[in-house]
């Protein structure tokens, strides 16, 4: 047996972990520990992996998923409400929901994950503003959203037409996220022209549903919105300290709509983040640091996140974060040049490599397969889990075979 055949036998051993399906359900587990950085949502419509974390439902997937949504009022105090507005569904204005138990606290409602159901806050009073009810066909039950004034059931009837098509993503892994309110990018694209006005409504439950719309929509159809946003209020809604949450979504705006003077105040907070290691906002700084500064602004931030060996986990999770977005989108910074970083990172941390080897497989990126091959070979990686992303990548990959044929690498010889 020649020594490429016996290489070649070895990393058909490691391949074989993946038949194995005890092995690969403790990998996947492992691998869920960092999915923030390897992202493997799927389908053409990618969310944005700094701005949407997928844990929680937002209410325009709820809106989404329902067969029926309404703007009732309601009309005794137990539990009957009657139809004002047909945002979705069949039915006629003037018909009567019976749901007992329903409330109506927006601050309950827009962050519940199921929506508010019986039981649940106290009764809606005669004189509050009309709820937003969602009925569900599987449960058979209405649910409240909140409040909010009946002036907005054309614009609920608006984002709930934007979603038209059945159509689910071919693959969802993790599954974090509902197939049924899955959009296309012509979807997404009509979508986000329609929420973009009410971001920060003095309503708060439709600032909610548009800022969740905002947060799960593809950085790709996000830049669409340039001409539309305002820089300085931008600035004023990143810097306000109860708009915390929603900072790295409104700094990725900033990005997209900022000019030179933009660029120079980002570079700053930049700097300070790194002198100071605090991580909280980097992702959406470098991102938007990225869409202003272009392609080439990629060599600073390999030297500095993945060359220096100082550098945070923290730190390079949010490099890596804000490449993947770039890299989604692949418009400012062009894909092809998001990977060449990637493989960077690959050879300048190789205990890390599995990081990147799901989205790589994602994008048919398969140039990375010798630098993956010649990793298993020298057990580089310790971690179970990015060992598992990494044969995941090598599976798929149509290089495999005859990357293995080629024999031990190098170190390997030695």
């Amino acid at each position: 047996m020649t020594a490429a055949d016996r290489s070649r036998l070895r990393l058909d051993g490691w391949l074989e972990v993946m038949e194995n399906p005890m092995v690969t359900k403790a990998s996947v587990r492992l691998l869920l520990s960092i999915v923030s950085v390897i992202l493997a949502f799927a389908g053409d419509a990618q969310a944005c992996a700094i701005c949407f974390r997928g844990l929680a439902v937002t209410p325009g997937q709820k809106l989404d998923a329902a067969d029926q949504a309404v703007l009732a009022a309601p009309v005794d105090g137990q539990g009957q409400f009657r139809v004002m507005e047909i945002v979705k569904g069949n039915g006629a204005v003037g018909d009567v929901v019976v749901q007992p138990g329903l409330s109506t606290p927006v601050a309950e409602a827009v962050i519940s994950v199921d929506g508010l159901t019986v039981g649940d806050g106290e009764a809606a009073k005669l004189d509050e503003k009309p709820l937003l009810l969602l009925h569900d066909t599987v449960s058979e039950k209405w649910t409240s959203l909140g409040a909010m004034p009946i002036d907005f059931a054309g614009w609920l009837r608006q984002l709930a037409q934007t979603k038209q098509s059945a159509e689910t993503p071919t693959r969802i892994w993790p599954q974090l996220t509902l197939t049924s309110s899955y959009l296309t990018d012509a979807e997404w694209g009509e979508r986000i022209v329609v929420i973009a006005p009410q971001l920060q409504s003095p309503e708060p439950l439709v600032a909610e549903i548009a800022y969740g719309e905002l947060s799960r929509a593809p950085y790709g159809v996000t830049r669409l919105l340039k001409s539309q946003l305002e820089p300085a209020k931008l600035v004023a809604w990143t810097n306000d300290p109860t708009l915390a949450s929603r900072r790295p979504a409104y700094t990725l705006l900033l990005g997209i709509a900022g000019g030179p003077d933009t660029a120079v105040a980002l570079e700053q907070q930049i700097d300070t983040a790194l002198t100071t290691r605090d991580a909280t906002n980097l992702s959406a700084l470098l991102a938007a640091d990225l869409e202003l500064r272009g392609a080439g602004r990629v060599d600073w931030l390999e030297t500095t996140f993945f060359a220096d060996r100082q550098r945070t986990l923290p730190e390079i999770q949010a490099a890596l974060l804000a490449l993947s977005v770039h890299g989604g989108a692949d418009g400012s910074i062009p894909r092809r040049r998001v990977i060449e970083a990637y493989r960077y990172f690959i050879k300048a941390r190789k205990p890390m490599a599995g990081f990147v080897a799901m989205e790589l497989a994602d994008w048919e990126a398969w140039d990375a397969t010798a630098d993956y091959v010649d990793i298993i070979r020298s057990k580089a990686v310790r971690d179970p889990a990015e060992q598992f992303a990494i044969l995941s990548y090598l599976k798929r990959s149509p290089l495999t075979t005859a990357q293995a044929a080629l024999g031990p690498s190098a170190d390997q010889r030695q």
